[in-house]
C-alpha cells in the first residue's frame, strides 16, 4: 500500500509540474528562452507546436488531411 501511495503522488507531483511549464510556455513573449507556440494551420485541418528552449528549437506539425496518398498501388481495372 506504501509503495502505491508514492506512486501516486509522483504521479500527481509530475503532472503539476508539467502542466505549469506548459502554462509558463505558452504566455511567454516569443523572445523569451522558454517558449511554446501553438498555431492552426486552417489549409491541412492542422496544428503547428513549436517549442523553444535556449538554443534548441522543436517543431511538431499534426494535421487531420494527410499529406501522402493513403495508397500508392493502382486501381484495377475494370476491364
Amino acid at each position: 500500500m506504501r509503495f502505491r501511495t508514492r506512486l501516486l503522488h509522483t504521479l500527481a507531483a509530475t503532472l503539476f509540474v508539467f502542466t505549469a511549464l506548459v502554462a509558463v510556455g505558452l504566455t511567454a513573449p516569443a523572445d523569451a528562452a522558454f517558449t511554446i507556440m501553438i498555431r492552426p494551420v486552417f489549409a491541412t485541418l492542422g496544428i503547428d507546436v513549436d517549442v523553444k528552449l535556449g538554443t534548441m528549437h522543436l517543431h511538431m506539425a499534426w494535421s487531420a488531411i494527410p499529406s501522402t496518398p493513403s495508397s500508392t498501388k493502382p486501381a484495377d481495372p475494370l476491364f
